[in-house]
């Protein structure tokens, strides 16, 4: 398979000729060879996103704008097989979940910006006037320009729309750069792009290396703002990067979610909800709720129980019906995660749950739970980002929230109580930007997604999405 870049409405390979292999994470074999970008290659993407930006798309009716997402939205709903395939086998995802989370999302996230287009309106303003004279005083919304998308592997369509879609609304133009380790369904999303008659240089695609192309596209004097989702390192480097541009910049960065359940919780549907935040995407989530916090008189209960489901599992090739877990992304992340798993027996955590034979030929690692009754183990702190746990007991509400509070991240959070007094109460105690309660983290293109501290600022999602491409512009007129 060929993976090329998407300049001026155009597939074309990188201007050097190179390419670099991206592997089948079940497979461990090559999937694609994916074009290396260079300098003179986001040049080119810049250039035609920022004469589309001047001449075509900001000045395309917000009406009209609407309709292509919707048209885009269509042509996504009618090719979702294909996608589910394409994206199982980049980034060793089990269909099932392609089809329960990521193209539902997808969909649903470019008919909600579609929404936002037309209805995206300034203010009149009231002021006692200026020299003596009444004044007319306006406000206009203008897009911001042309955007840098830096898109993670994780869940590479779905966050990839959570970013073109408000962006496209607002009439902005865009460069995506995925992930070299899932650049397949985001260079294939192009078609349709093309296909839904959106103009030639609104959207464009640079594959290549994160150091090198994407430093490339966030340094570049003519890209108005940059949205990043990825580690917190990398967030902070291109932080640094843009430090004297002054330019708006959205990180979506890591987390370690909190799962808590309180004495009163409904353990049996707690005990589904907890796998799912446990080791949806392999754990591959930021947020993965790997802190299973839970009241002390439940708390053996509990982990009994979720060990049982754990071991239950079934681990293995991502295309076939049966599997509920399939590959880590790559070696290296599998190494990484490996060293964790080590770590939590070092740290004298109690395995519950693993161990297990897990296939050949991939890059595997098998679901894996501890208890451990330190909530500063390395395990309770750091973002493990697979599919890794561990149960940590608490006596009373107090200490939860103090145990929840105690990360450098601040995400999201689960919590698990029949009290309804209790959820208010606690919601507002848990420094984070999501709380859910009696689930885990439900998305919605209609709720604001953004993390405190480490896990980063601004938001994907919501209205606060849309507005963050927009600039305001006030006018006065002397009457």
């Amino acid at each position: 398979m060929q993976v090329e870049n998407f300049i001026n409405g155009r597939f074309r390979a990188a201007q050097s000729g190179d390419t670099f292999v991206k592997l089948e994470p079940a497979t461990g074999e090559a999937l694609a060879a994916v074009a290396a970008s260079s300098q003179s290659d986001v040049d080119s993407a810049v250039a035609a996103a920022k004469v589309a930006f001047e001449t075509v798309w900001r000045r395309t009716s917000a009406a009209q704008r609407g309709l292509k997402l919707l048209h885009l939205a269509d042509l996504l709903a009618r090719d979702a097989e294909t996608f589910v395939s394409v994206l199982s086998r980049e980034q060793g995802r089990p269909e099932m979940e392609m089809r329960m989370m990521d193209l539902p999302m997808s969909v649903d996230t470019l008919r909600y910006f579609a929404g936002w287009a037309d209805k995206l309106e300034g203010r009149t303003i009231p002021t006692a006037g200026s020299m003596g004279r009444a004044t007319l005083n306006y406000t206009e919304l203008e897009p911001v320009g042309v955007v840098a998308q830096i898109i993670p592997w994780n869940a590479p369509l779905m966050i990839g729309i959570w970013k073109l879609a408000p962006a496209l609304a607002a009439g902005c133009t865009v460069v995506i750069k995925p992930s070299e380790d899932a650049p397949v369904a985001l260079t294939h999303l192009m078609r349709l792009v093309a296909e839904a008659g959106i103009p030639e240089g609104v959207v464009n695609v640079v594959n290549g290396i994160g150091p090198t192309t994407g430093r490339a596209l966030c340094t570049h004097p003519d890209v108005a703002k940059v949205s990043f989702t990825g580690s917190t390192e990398v967030g902070r480097a291109i932080a640094r990067d843009m430090a004297g541009s002054f330019k708006p910049l959205t990180l979506e960065l890591g987390g370690k979610a909190a799962q808590i359940l309180l004495a009163d919780a409904d353990v049996p549907r707690a005990i589904d909800g907890l796998l799912l935040g446990l080791f949806a995407n392999q754990g591959q989530t930021c947020a993965a709720g790997s802190r299973i916090l839970v009241h002390a008189s439940i708390a053996n209960a509990v982990a009994a129980q979720l060990a049982a489901a754990t071991d239950s599992i079934v681990v293995g090739r991502p295309q076939e019906a049966h599997v509920r877990m399939g590959a880590l992304i790559n070696a290296r992340h599998r190494a990484r995660v490996a060293e964790y798993i080590e770590r939590g027996h070092q740290d004298g955590a109690r395995l519950i749950s693993g161990g297990r034979q897990v296939p050949d030929g991939g890059f595997f690692v098998c679901p894996t739970l501890f208890v451990h009754e330190d909530p500063n183990s390395t395990l309770a702190r750091e973002e493990v980002f697979g599919p890794v746990g561990v149960v940590i007991p608490f006596e009373d509400e107090s200490e939860a929230v103090r145990i929840a509070n105690s990360t450098r991240y601040g995400l999201s959070t689960s919590l698990w109580t029949q009290d309804v007094g209790k959820a208010h109460r606690l919601a507002r105690e848990i420094d984070v930007g999501s709380v859910a309660v009696n689930c885990w983290s439900p998305l919605d293109a209609r709720l604001a997604w953004g993390g405190r501290r480490d896990s980063g600022t601004g938001f994907d999602l919501s209205r606060h999405a849309v507005m963050a491409h927009l600039q305001e512009k006030s006018i006065t007129i002397s009457l």
